[in-house]
């Protein structure tokens, strides 16, 4: 699962923009620094969008090989 959070870093702190959903406590999490003078709000949208495709396609994968695993 690949969630994305916009937010800002403040102070050595992380705030979220907003709240994920359907997450656990204590999940591992990675986090990516962006250069401020170098963010197109375009292209950083359209990074998320690959990210999430790719995380969707890694889970349908991941389901199609536990769907086979529970037929044999």
């Amino acid at each position: 699962m690949l969630k994305t959070v916009e937010g800002i870093y403040r102070k050595g702190q992380i705030e979220l923009v907003e709240l994920p959903q359907d997450v656990s406590d204590r999940t591992q999490v990675l986090i990516t620094f962006l250069d401020p003078g170098k963010i197109d709000p375009t292209k950083v949208r359209q990074l998320i969008d690959r990210l999430e495709t790719i995380a969707g396609i890694q889970q349908g994968f991941v389901d199609n090989l536990n769907d086979l695993g529970d037929e044999v």
